[in-house]
């Protein structure tokens, strides 16, 4: 089982843009919950996105709607996480991670029904 991390642009400046991408292995892609979850210095990890693999529902959290997109390629089995109008508070160690239901999941905020987890990759935006 693998959830990979990638990330693309590196350290990026406020009001910046990066891209992550989770791709997996080891497990039916399009049954899960594949999400996003970050985690700042000195503070809890936290959810910030989510989609259904098998029919592309998503949510997101208060803090990043509206400047974060999530996707899926069912085909690469891969996800991606595409994040615009970049904060400083926006840094932290990012995780992919998946799990299921979709509705157990988003009802619980995303703090509930993970079971694999990728490794994380930092992203950093200074202000």
């Amino acid at each position: 089982l693998m959830c990979s991390c990638r990330r693309w642009g590196g350290l990026v400046q406020a009001g910046g843009s990066l891209r992550l991408s989770c791709t997996t292995s080891g497990f039916a892609f399009d049954r899960y919950a594949i999400g996003w979850f970050r985690q700042a210095p000195g503070k809890d990890r936290e959810g910030v996105s989510c989609i259904d693999a098998s029919d592309g529902a998503t949510y997101y959290a208060d803090s990043v709607k509206g400047r974060f997109s999530i996707s899926s390629d069912n085909a690469k089995k891969t996800v991606y996480l595409q994040m615009n109008s970049l904060k400083p508070e926006d840094t932290g160690v990012y995780y992919c991670a998946a799990g299921g239901p979709y509705i157990l999941v988003v009802s619980t905020g995303l703090k509930d029904g993970m079971d694999y987890w990728g490794k994380g990759t930092q992203v950093t935006v200074s202000s």
